[in-house]
């Protein structure tokens, strides 16, 4: 089951998202401040992300975190599926693939199009996103970073 996050979801989410960011599955790990920052957003409205909670016979099993944003090379809103985290004891029983069909039927509207990023080394959610209908985008993307 895929649900929105509540705010009693806060320590579990706090715990998967910093359990993912000292992971092989990022290039590095992020303050945990951040972490938090994000939770308060997605119980803010929602307005740049919005906070799913992933379950399996009831139990919590990942969550999965998406940004937005607007793109004219686009024609409207774009979804960056920024995370997808599912507990080591439920990966491969179609979480993931779940969480993307959720996601794709309860987009809002003008949202065109759907973003991810993904390591080069993580094969196999590569083959998931493959599978889903996901294509590579020729660019090299850079960042230039701004903290407090």
């Amino acid at each position: 089951m895929i649900r929105k996050m509540k705010l009693e979801d806060r320590d579990v989410y706090l715990k998967m998202a910093h359990d993912f960011y000292h992971s092989p599955a990022v290039l590095y790990p992020i303050p945990d401040s951040y972490i938090e920052r994000t939770f308060e957003e997605c119980m803010n409205g929602g307005t740049y992300a919005l906070g799913y909670i992933l379950e399996s016979e009831g139990q919590t099993a990942g969550y999965g975190l998406v940004a937005k944003t607007f793109s004219q090379e686009a024609g409207g809103y774009v979804y960056w599926l920024e995370e997808l985290y599912i507990l080591e004891e439920y990966r491969s029983k179609g979480l993931g693939s779940e969480f993307f069909a959720y996601v794709e039927e309860h987009k809002e509207e003008g949202v065109t199009r759907f973003r991810l990023e993904v390591e080069d080394d993580n094969v196999r959610a590569a083959a998931l996103y493959e599978r889903l209908g996901y294509k590579p985008l020729a660019y090299n993307q850079m960042v230039k970073e701004f903290h407090d």
